[in-house]
């Protein structure tokens, strides 16, 4: 079931994406609501699961992750029990910080992935990522500049 957002529940998503630290004596005052709506529906969105967290974002470069990597990952067989061991250990790479299934194209996965520099991600690629079993082939591609990083927003 989707849940139905009103303008102000719009408003507040966006705010909050912004910054997830504002005050709710903040938030209301920029949604014209008074304190108790304002964190009423606040608190609505995250049992409705709309709101799932929040997070601090951290800037990679600045703790000498220079290098982003996006690797399309094939898998030899498509069967649950490849996939479930491949998400395992992905899970265990502090490196990847995102990790997807994907549909068109060639590949089963789409990894991003933060390194400090090509020495690491040689290192990471021989012995930790192509070592998983079912890992057939892989396609790297380095970012050369992030354009546009966001999370969903509010319709």
């Amino acid at each position: 079931m989707t849940y139905q957002l009103d303008e102000t529940d719009k408003k507040i998503l966006q705010l909050l994406q912004a910054n997830a630290r504002i005050s709710n004596l903040e938030l209301a005052q920029a949604v014209n609501l008074s304190p108790t709506p304002c964190a009423r529906r606040v608190k609505q969105l995250e049992q409705a699961g709309v709101i799932t967290g929040y997070t601090t974002q951290i800037n990679a470069q600045a703790l000498g992750y220079a290098l982003t990597v996006y690797i399309a990952i094939s898998m030899d067989r498509h069967t649950a029990e490849r996939f479930a061991n491949f998400e395992k250990q992905v899970l265990a790479f502090p490196e990847v910080v995102q990790c997807s299934i994907v549909t068109g194209r060639s590949e089963d996965y789409l990894l991003k992935a933060v390194v400090r520099d090509m020495a690491h991600y040689e290192d990471f690629l021989l012995h930790r990522l192509n070592r998983i079993d079912g890992v057939s082939q892989v396609h790297t591609s380095f970012e050369l500049r992030a354009v546009l990083n966001r999370c969903a927003t509010a319709p």
